[in-house]
C-alpha cells in the first residue's frame, strides 16, 4: 500500500487540507489529507476521525476517482491500526486500575466491547408487547432466581419420564404449526418442520391432561415456580427436540414481561444457544433463562437429537400489581374477539 508522499512541511499540508474544506466539508480527498496532516504532527487519533469521515464519505454513495481507492484503502488500515494501539493503551490502563474481565463487572467488559465494536448491541424488540423499563438482560442472573436450583435437582426424574415419552416418536409435533386464523408467511422456514418439535403438558395456558398425567415429576418440580399465568395464552410447559443437524434461524419473541427458561435434558456435545452477544452450549441438567425478545437463535451441530424441557416465568421486575394487569389486559384483548393467542415460547 503506498504512502502519503507530500514532501512539503504538515502544518502547510493542513493549512490547505483545511480551505479544501471550508469550501467542501466532504472532500474525501481533503479530509484524508488533513489526517496525513494531523498523523505527522503527532496527533494521530485526530488523524483517525478524519479518515473515519472520509471512509464514512466514500461508503455514503458517493463516486470515488480510481486513483483515490489506494487512498482509502490506506486510510483504512490506519484507522485500524490507531483502534488497536487504542485498545491495548487502555486494556493495559484498566489493569492498573484492577479491572480484570473475567472476575469484574460484566456489563463494564460489555461496555468496552461495544465501544470497541468487538460486539454490537442487541435490546428488547417484542413483536407484539413492551412493557417499559425493564433491564435489558440477554441471560438471566441466577442470583433473581431462587427456584432454579431445586428444578435443577429434579432434571433425573424429569429425564427418566421424558425418555418414556421418547419411545413413541409420534407424540412430538412440529413446533411452529400453521393457523387457519391468520397468514402463513413461515418467513423462517419453521412451520410444520418436524426439525424442531414439541410435545405438550401446558400449552398456551391449558393443561394437557393426557400428557401432564405422564409427568408429574416434571410438575411437581415447577410447583413453587413463578410461571407466567395469562388465561388462554400462558404458561406453556413443553419438551422441546431439535434434530441433529438443525437450525432455529434467528427470531425474538412476543412480549417482554416474561423469561423463557430451558432445563437441558439430553444435550450432546455441538448443541448450542444464542441470545444476543452471549453464545453457550446445553450441558444436561444445568438450567438457564432468557428474554427471548431479544434476538436468538439455536443449532444442533452434534450427531443426536437434543432435547430439553422449556416453559415461562415473569421477570423478577414486574411487579405483582403489574402481572395482574397485564394479564387482564389480554383477557379484555381476547374478549374482543377470537383469534391472536398461541404466542410459543
Amino acid at each position: 500500500m503506498g504512502e502519503n508522499r507530500d514532501p512539503r512541511p504538515f502544518e502547510a499540508r493542513l493549512a490547505d487540507a483545511d480551505r479544501a474544506l471550508t469550501a467542501n466539508p466532504r472532500d474525501l480527498r481533503a479530509l484524508i489529507a488533513k489526517g496525513d496532516a494531523l498523523v505527522g504532527l503527532g496527533d494521530a487519533r485526530a488523524g483517525a476521525s478524519f479518515y473515519s469521515s472520509a471512509l464514512r464519505g466514500a461508503a455514503g454513495g458517493v463516486a470515488v476517482p480510481p486513483d483515490l481507492v489506494e487512498e482509502l484503502q490506506r486510510a483504512r488500515i490506519a484507522v485500524q491500526d490507531q483502534g488497536a494501539r487504542f485498545q491495548s493503551y487502555l486494556t493495559e490502563s484498566l489493569a492498573r486500575s484492577g479491572f480484570d474481565a473475567a472476575a469484574s463487572s460484566d456489563r463494564f467488559a460489555l461496555s468496552l466491547d461495544l465501544m470497541a465494536g468487538r460486539k454490537r448491541l442487541y435490546q428488547q424488540e417484542p413483536r407484539f408487547y413492551l412493557f417499559p423499563g425493564l433491564p435489558q438482560v440477554q441471560f438471566q442472573p441466577r442470583e433473581t432466581l431462587p427456584w432454579l436450583a431445586a428444578v435443577e435437582a429434579a432434571a433425573p426424574d424429569i429425564r427418566a419420564e421424558l425418555e418414556a415419552l421418547l419411545a413413541e416418536p409420534d407424540l412430538f409435533r412440529p413446533y411452529v404449526e400453521r393457523r387457519a386464523d391468520r397468514p402463513n408467511t413461515d418467513s423462517l422456514g419453521m412451520a410444520a418442520n418436524a426439525d424442531w418439535s414439541a410435545l405438550f403438558l401446558w400449552k398456551d395456558g391449558e393443561e394437557q391432561p393426557d400428557m401432564a398425567r405422564r409427568c408429574p415429576r416434571t410438575l411437581e418440580a415447577l410447583a413453587e415456580v413463578p410461571l407466567c399465568r395469562v388465561p388462554g395464552r400462558t404458561p406453556s410447559i413443553l419438551f422441546s427436540r431439535l434434530k441433529a443437524g438443525a437450525r432455529i434461524p434467528p427470531h425474538h419473541g412476543l412480549i417482554n414481561t416474561r423469561l423463557i427458561c430451558h432445563l437441558p435434558l439430553i444435550a450432546p456435545p455441538g448443541s448450542w444457544f444464542r441470545v444476543g452477544n452471549d453464545v453457550r452450549g446445553w450441558s444436561e441438567g444445568q438450567a438457564w433463562a432468557f428474554d427471548d425478545t431479544i434476538e436468538h437463535e439455536a443449532a444442533n451441530d452434534s450427531g443426536q437429537d437434543r432435547t430439553i424441557l422449556i416453559f415461562d416465568v415473569w421477570k423478577p421486575e414486574v411487579t405483582e400489581e403489574e402481572r395482574a394487569l397485564v394479564s387482564a389486559m389480554f383477557q379484555a384483548i381476547d374478549g374482543y374477539g377470537a383469534g391472536g393467542k398461541a404466542w410459543g415460547v
